[in-house]
């Protein structure tokens, strides 16, 4: 037995698929090089750093830090398996000093009489305590071993200072339904690694729901496809293998709700909420809402909508309503799922029983409506800034009313191009706080008339 893993070799066979026969179909289909790894275009695109690493066969100690199933293991490995390097996987969870310092030994005595590196893989490495990082601290210094650690959680709070200055750390992002459907299509179709050798038939609307159902995460999408492959295997024997619909619903323990992310369903459903909104029923709102974060669609997306919805419907009748849409935005990415839903659904009950206005919406069209036909009109030159002699010279500043000298602080002057003068954009209704801005504007007016003479 050897302390280090033969990473080099794929699995030769795919086996039956069913439980205890082989390995995990996510192990089996681990990419081998970075041809096969899919998503993280900023670290293994063309040109970019991991592939640099792997081209040049200069690898060094790196944290990557992502969300699960995300490629940080893979990453390490592939890095292992293309350069002239071996690779031990530790674990925070089961391994201690005693461990760290066998492994030492070993990757000494390798370094010495056949100059080969040992990359050292420690998996979540945020779980070691302060005197087990500190245990790697001399053999990553003196370049005995490679450190390469994976977490989930931000380096930067729970790995040391002296550990974390001797590593480069490198952020992956959550897999695309996209990235994870490509996954999905390739198990279904190896032969050799995956389930090809049994000419599985299913459909794309089953593979798209697994693929949202994962929520990123590879090895969830793949241990979804696999059990649901299993009981199809069970129920209907090895002859003609179909995964259905009820199958991964199963599995899974949930409905697959009509949605796609890039169709019809999504713009009706968004739009169900926005009119639920803007009809004030709180009740539409939050089941509309509910209903789309169950679907997998992204949680940002909906708050987004309501932060235009808080401007557009809600406007100046209620200026909370924009502060709440931002605070569900905050909150939500404060706690996150599921959790976060509930600052999302209280944002959505306060916008639905907010008092309604489009007087900034129709605002904007009016003035943009003038500003494309007028195009660019001077500004009137009192109201220009003259910083020069030359510019006072030539009139810039000229006539000016400072407002503070007069009566409300308004003094009688137009601040629009002479074209415009006197054009009103804005008319508020007489719902909510807008009730207020009418008074406001009309003792403006006032004072306006009231100060023209002074």
């Amino acid at each position: 037995m050897t302390l280090f893993e033969d990473i080099k070799k794929p699995y030769s066979k795919a086996g039956s698929g069913l439980a205890g026969k082989s390995p995990p179909l996510a192990e089996r289909m681990r990419p081998l090089n970075l041809d096969e790894f899919v998503g993280q275009e900023h670290l293994v695109g063309e040109g970019m750093v991991i592939r640099n690493i792997i081209e040049n066969d200069r690898p060094y100690s790196i944290i990557f830090w992502g969300p699960p199933g995300s490629g940080k293991t893979t990453l390490a490995r592939i890095i292992a398996a293309n350069t002239k390097s071996r690779f031990v996987a530790f674990s925070a969870v089961t391994s201690g000093i005693k461990q760290i310092k066998e492994i030492m030994q070993v990757a000494e005595h390798d370094l010495r009489t056949g100059g080969m590196r040992t990359i050292l893989f420690v998996d979540e490495i945020h779980r070691f305590n302060r005197a087990q990082q500190d245990a790697f601290l001399p053999y990553v210094e003196n370049g005995t071993i490679i450190l390469m650690g994976a977490t989930t959680e931000n380096p930067s709070f729970e790995v040391n200072s002296a550990l974390l200055s001797r590593t480069k750390t490198y952020i992956l992002e959550k897999l695309s339904d996209d990235g994870i459907l490509i996954l999905l299509h390739r198990a279904i179709a190896d032969r050799e690694r995956g389930l090809g050798k049994f000419n599985i038939k299913t459909g794309e609307n089953i593979l798209k729901f697994i693929a949202r159902a994962s929520d990123g995460d590879s090895r969830i999408a793949y241990n979804i496809l696999e059990l649901a492959f299993n009981a199809s295997v069970k129920s209907t024997g090895q002859k003609k293998i179909s995964i259905d619909m009820a199958t991964v619903e199963n599995v899974i323990q949930k409905k697959a709700l009509i949605y796609d992310k890039q169709g019809e369903e999504h713009y009706n459903l968004i739009s169900a909420l926005h009119k639920s909104l803007r009809g004030s029923d709180a009740h539409a709102a939050v089941y509309w809402t509910v209903r789309m974060l169950e679907s997998g669609e992204d949680p940002m997306y909906i708050i987004r909508r309501m932060v235009r919805f808080a401007s557009e419907d809600i406007g100046l009748a209620d200026p909370r309503a924009l502060q709440v849409a931002i605070s569900a935005k905050q909150g939500f990415e404060f706690i996150g799922p599921p959790e976060g839903y509930l600052a999302m659904l209280q944002a959505v009950i306060y916008l639905a029983l907010a008092p309604k206005s489009n007087s900034l919406y129709m605002t904007y069209k009016k003035a943009l409506n003038d500003v494309n036909n007028y195009l660019s009109l001077p500004v009137p030159m009192h109201i220009r800034n003259a910083p020069t002699s030359l510019m006072k010279e030539a009139g810039y500043g000229k006539g000016y009313k400072y407002d503070h000298q007069f009566e409300g602080a308004v003094a009688w002057q137009s601040y629009l191009p002479e074209k415009l003068s006197g054009k009103k954009y804005y008319q508020p209704t007489d719902r909510g706080f807008e009730k207020d801005l009418v008074s406001r504007l009309e003792k403006i007016e006032l004072l306006r008339k009231k100060n023209r003479d002074k």
